[in-house]
């Protein structure tokens, strides 16, 4: 008899929750990272013996990165241990066990590892996501999804609209912490006008927040979610120990698990708040490649652009000409010319004003270039300035240079909520 996608989930989930050897940090090499073992917000929790539970009945939500160090899913540990009532799970984008690609979730099911009701939230927000909150029968919905750091990353609206429903709902809210993969050394990017808002950008943040979830969190109950909701949501948040602004994925020591299909490494999550931008025109964004947003190409596109790119001298970077064949999304199965991304120094990398220049000297060198017709690249950058500046022939240094005022006013509020050193 076939297996069906649940019951095939359902025995990979139990296998996992069996347990294999716990893995450890391995010492970096040396010349790797300065490695220090970071625990995060569930380690502390667990650690804590779940006291911030004590007495609560849990939902959780969650997807694939929500694991252990010893790479056991933290619904599982949980659903295991008696001093836990977890009674629901609920599943965002790309579901709660990882099976749907973009734009996709799993649906309304039972898990067939744990039996747990698993609610989808893709797509839901306001009074709706609350009356599935109050559905479910938990007082406390607790959020442990990994990020990539960028604006348009919908997880974060996913925390954004769940505070929101919490709030309708009257539930507890509890965040814990997981590392921001590319630091959180400072913001970067244009700011989102709210006239532009959608998924891929609730509120005016800038397009590479430098803040991990936790102090987004408090950021948006801060900030936004009583004027959406007519008050602030009971929040809680559960730290990490060990992580440092400064330090990139490879230096926690954690296990690094793709948070979405398109997001297969620490790599990816380097260069995307500025490449994703590329999703906004017809070029391919390298979806349906092994190296999404560091390939970047169209039918047409030639060794110009790489040359152009490159006599940009733009620091950390350094660009190749490329030829590949995407299996799925733009051009799939057809061969197309573009450039691929090679970092050289991810300190100095600054992935906005790379994407920028990009866009930039793809419109200079061929001629088939465009933007998508519904003007998606105005929700990934938050206005239409980018868009209308480049159109009009500005240079990277001229774009950048019109966002930094409102760039400073995001700053000087993100300071107020950032709590590693």
């Amino acid at each position: 008899m076939p297996l069906s996608r649940r019951l095939l989930l359902g025995r990979l989930a139990a296998t996992g929750a069996a347990g294999a050897a716990p893995a450890t940090a391995s010492a970096a090499p040396p010349d790797g990272p300065v490695r220090r073992p970071v625990r995060t917000g569930f380690d502390r929790l667990a650690a804590d013996g779940y006291r911030l539970l004590d007495g609560r009945t849990v939902g959780i939500v969650t997807n694939p990165t929500g694991v252990t160090a010893e790479l056991r899913h933290i619904v599982d540990v949980l659903h295991a241990d008696a001093r836990v009532r977890l009674r629901a799970v609920f599943g965002p984008e790309h579901g709660f066990r990882g099976t749907a690609q973009a734009g996709g979730s799993e649906g309304r099911y039972d898990d067939p590892a744990t039996g747990l009701p698993v609610y989808d939230t893709y797509g839901k927000s306001g009074g709706e996501l609350a009356e599935i909150f109050t559905a479910s029968g938990v007082d406390t919905v607790v959020f442990d999804i990994q990020d990539a750091g960028a604006r348009f990353y919908t997880y974060i609206w996913t925390l954004y609209d769940c505070m929101v429903a919490a709030a309708l709902a009257g539930k507890r809210f509890v965040v814990l912490d997981r590392p921001n993969p590319v630091t959180g050394r400072d913001a970067a990017g244009p700011v989102l006008d709210p006239a532009y808002a959608s998924f891929v950008g609730r509120k005016p943040i800038a397009q590479a927040h430098g803040m991990t979830v936790t102090e987004l969190a408090r950021l948006f109950n801060g900030e936004f979610v009583a004027a959406d909701a007519g008050r602030a949501v009971r929040l809680e948040t559960v730290a990490m120990s060990g992580w440092r602004r400064g330090d990139f994925f490879d230096a926690t020591g954690l296990p690094w698990v793709p948070p979405s299909p398109n997001m297969p490494t620490p790599d990816t999550a380097l260069v995307y708040a500025g490449t994703c931008l590329f999703e906004g025109t017809n070029l391919s964004e390298g979806r349906g490649t092994t190296r999404p947003f560091e390939l970047l190409g169209a039918e047409g596109v030639d060794h110009r652009w790489a040359a152009a790119a490159n006599g940009l001298a733009l620091p950390g970077v350094r660009f190749r000409e490329a030829y590949f064949a995407p299996a799925f999304s733009k051009f799939a199965g057809r061969t197309v010319g573009g450039v691929q991304l090679h970092i050289t120094d991810r300190a100095a990398f600054d992935p906005v004003r790379t994407g920028i220049a990009l866009l930039v000297t793809a419109k200079r060198v061929w001629g088939g270039f465009a933007w998508r017709p519904d003007h998606g690249i105005d929700r990934l950058t938050g206005s239409a300035t980018v868009r209308t500046m480049i159109d009009r022939g500005a240079g990277t240094d001229e774009v950048v240079g019109a966002w930094q005022r409102d760039l400073a006013r995001f700053r000087a509020v993100r300071r107020r909520y950032l709590r590693y050193p």
